[in-house]
């Protein structure tokens, strides 16, 4: 089944090398800081040409190939930066800064479930788990709690496996097909988290 009662939309494509950052005090190594392409992108089984992981124990690999993030999420971290005083005006933050391969727009975390495919002109999607915030992310945002702000609203994004290998770009729709259903990605990241708390 295709859900088609929402337009869905890739509005950037974003990539980066490992660069080093500081976190917690000390100097690591982080892709975090993803940058927009423009034009095409190859998609290969083990993510996006030109995009790579610091820490393949926790990023990258067959199953978290490629890391999609809602864009509507944005305007919550421009307020929440904005109130903590780490922008001094009503800043736009670039697609990408969240660590994201693709910022999608109309496609929620309760809207995806685990199994459930997007389908671009040039490739397919499988959607196989939620993003677990770490320290880098607290980095990058400015403020420890960022992490705790995502697990506490929701905003996770998810992780997506290469079905079928091709090519992406920004502007271009893609469709949403159901998979089994049996599991959400809001409902696998609550089961994370709560297992976290234990």
């Amino acid at each position: 089944m295709t859900d088609t009662t929402n337009p869905f939309t890739v509005l950037s494509v974003n990539c980066s090398v490992p660069r080093p950052l500081m976190a917690n005090g000390r100097k690591v190594m982080s892709a975090i800081g993803k940058i927009a392409r423009t034009g095409a992108v190859a998609v290969r089984r083990l993510g996006l040409d030109g995009d790579d992981q610091a820490d393949p124990s926790v990023h990258g690999g067959l199953d978290k190939a490629v890391y999609a993030y809602p864009q509507e999420h944005y305007a919550f971290w421009q307020t929440r930066r904005l109130e903590l005083g780490l922008s001094l005006f009503e800043e736009t933050l670039p697609h990408g800064f969240m660590g994201e391969n693709l910022t999608l727009h109309g496609l929620l975390e309760q809207d995806v479930w685990v199994g459930d495919e997007l389908h671009f002109a040039g490739c397919v999607l499988r959607v196989t788990e939620p993003r677990q915030p770490c320290f880098k992310f607290n980095s990058v945002m400015g403020f420890d709690q960022a992490s705790r702000d995502m697990v506490h609203r929701g905003y996770c994004g998810f992780y997506l496996a290469v079905k079928a290998p091709g090519q992406v770009a920004a502007g271009e729709s893609f469709k949403l097909v159901f998979g089994p259903r049996n599991l959400s990605i809001r409902e696998a990241f609550n089961a994370k988290r709560i297992k976290h708390l234990r």
